[in-house]
């Protein structure tokens, strides 16, 4: 009677899954409460668990888990994310009207026939005693990591003691979407400490939407039945194959920079300035808001004029504290953030006097990182391949552009619009981002 009861149950299994196949894959969507661990909530729980009938006979059943690398590793896709947000450049208010004392006359005078760039700091100052304000908004959709399209990331789940056989063989492959919209609004605020000292404040708000969205099939290399390892839907149907979704949206005010910048040398040409970005961990690293630590960055910039054109250049370097972010937000472990070194150099061009145009290059040195990289997986028959992902840690370096105008609309009122754009492919990038801006200065 045993036999009998298994061979019907098989053969009900069996039409079900025949009937399954013939259908989309069941669609399992979930919220997370906090975006940092949207990956290892992804599957679950308890992570990807394939259900499995072992001896239909007997009645017993049990699940086969599968493992892989991707839900705790590619969790420093959130580290990515925020490093890119607080590393990003600051359009500095500063930049925009500066002025220097003229002690033959008594008063104050422009010290720069253009508006600054936008994305890098110049040497002048803004004066003593003189303030401005600024607010930029910027729009960020990452399009890749490493070179891979965030819309087909591939990674293999191999079983448990897949090394023993029997079964274990099988993989499950899935193809992961990263859907990651952010925008960025920051409010800035310089004024001038003497006529060679600014101090600024960059303040900012960020909203976040994250969506992971994991389609996964079983391949069954070491079994021949679909009553092994599948998958079963809401309404009873088993199949091959199941779509898991992770979603969330996180919104508040990110890490806060307070930037000190003074003029060491200058002449009628060229000047010098050193400066430190000291960032206060004031965004929520667990929804990727800010990093959950502490940072510092002293940097140094250079610029000149000649006539209409205005050359710069900038270096800096980042040095990132701990957090959870470094470490492990599932299990509240904090480890080191990656130092970052910054560089840029570029021009203005004081196209009309009420107009500049600015272009840049800005790089990013990330210092031993966690990274992702393609690969080829094997499977234990010898034979089948698959796409998938590996993870590793160095440094890599990151290359923008960046083009954009300042527009003196009225008084001492600046528009400022800018593109940055990626120069290469290493790191988590956005193939294009917009910035719209305005500065005041009193």
């Amino acid at each position: 009677m045993r036999v009998v009861v298994a061979l019907l149950c098989a053969g009900l299994l069996s039409a079900r899954a025949a009937e399954g196949q013939e259908h989309e894959p069941f669609n399992v969507a979930v919220p997370v409460p906090e975006l940092s661990q949207i990956f290892s909530q992804l599957y679950g729980r308890n992570g990807l668990v394939v259900d499995s009938i072992a001896s239909l006979a007997n009645g017993v059943s049990h699940s086969g888990h599968f493992n892989s690398g991707f839900e705790s590793e590619f969790g420093q896709f959130g580290t990515a994310l925020t490093l890119q947000l607080v590393s990003l450049p600051l359009p500095p208010p500063s930049a925009g009207f500066t002025y220097q004392f003229d002690p033959a006359l008594g008063v104050f005078t422009r010290s720069t026939t253009s508006f600054g760039p936008i994305f890098s700091e110049r040497a002048n100052t803004i004066g003593a005693g003189r303030v401005a304000i600024g607010f930029a908004y910027q729009r960020l959709s990452f399009d890749s990591i490493e070179g891979m399209d965030l819309d087909q990331v591939p990674a293999i789940f191999t079983h448990d003691s897949a090394e023993l056989r029997g079964g274990r063989e099988d993989v499950v492959s899935t193809v992961n979407t990263i859907k990651t919209s952010v925008s960025r609004s920051s409010a800035f605020l310089t004024f001038g400490v003497s006529n060679s000292l600014d101090i600024s404040v960059a303040i900012p708000f960020i909203a976040a939407d994250v969506e992971v969205r994991s389609e996964a099939t079983i391949h069954r290399i070491g079994t021949q039945t679909p009553e092994i390892h599948f998958f079963r839907s809401l309404d009873d149907d088993i199949g091959d194959r199941r779509i898991f979704t992770a979603f969330g949206h996180a919104s508040g005010p990110g890490d806060v920079t307070v930037r000190l910048k003074q003029t060491v040398a200058r002449d009628e040409v060229q000047g010098v300035a050193v400066g430190v970005d000291l960032r206060l961990p004031t965004g929520d690293e667990r929804n990727l808001l800010g990093t959950g630590g502490p940072g510092v960055q002293p940097f140094l910039a250079w610029s000149a004029t000649f006539g209409a054109l205005s050359p710069h250049a900038n270096a800096g370097y980042q040095w990132n504290g701990t957090s959870q972010l470094g470490g492990s937000p599932g299990s509240g472990l904090s480890g080191d953030l990656p130092d970052v070194g910054v560089y840029s150099v570029g021009t203005v061009v004081a196209v009309h006097p009420r107009v500049t145009a600015a272009v840049d290059i800005l790089g990013r040195y990330v210092v031993d990182s966690p990274r992702v990289r393609p690969t080829t997986f094997h499977a234990l028959d010898g034979k089948t391949t698959f796409d998938s992902v590996t993870f590793t840690r160095s440094s890599f370096n990151e290359l923008s552009g960046a083009a954009g105008v300042k527009v003196n609309v009225a008084g001492q009122l600046l528009l400022n619009a800018n593109l940055l754009f990626q120069l290469n492919s290493t790191g988590l990038r956005d193939r294009v981002s917009p910035l719209i801006g305005i500065e005041y200065a009193f």
